[in-house]
């Protein structure tokens, strides 16, 4: 039987999700502070829904469009803005989100397009 849409996942259920290693899920943890499944005891981790979106769009980056680690960081810290507080200010901040490209990203990413162009131009003619 499936589970739902809103169902936590499993670090393999995850994997097969998404499409990478379950190494490569542990090792994005350690690199990119979004990704923060919920650990129960034991260290086992359940991946929310959020999670799942945030490591596909975070695949895409990498794999996809090929940027790197720290220009992914980097996109990452030029997104986040101070948290606003609530009730008494210690709640911690809303994650990201990552399903919606922000305007840097999409100014980047539309660069990259013009660049594989003329790339795609100048191999051609040879």
């Amino acid at each position: 039987m499936a589970k739902g849409p809103e169902a936590f996942r499993t670090i393999s259920e995850a994997s097969e999700e998404v499409g990478v290693a379950q190494h490569v899920l542990r090792f994005w943890e350690t690199r990119f502070s979004f990704i923060k499944p919920m650990k129960r005891a034991g260290g086992r981790r359940f991946y929310r829904p959020r999670d799942i979106t945030a490591i596909k769009a975070l695949k895409r980056l990498l794999h996809d469009e090929g940027m790197s680690i720290a220009e992914v960081q980097s996109l990452y810290r030029g997104r986040r803005r101070p948290p606003a507080p609530v009730g008494d200010g210690t709640s911690p901040p809303a994650m990201p989100d990552l399903a919606r490209p922000a305007p840097a990203l999409e100014a980047a990413l539309a660069g990259l397009e013009r660049a594989k162009a003329r790339l795609d131009t100048l191999l051609a003619c040879c």
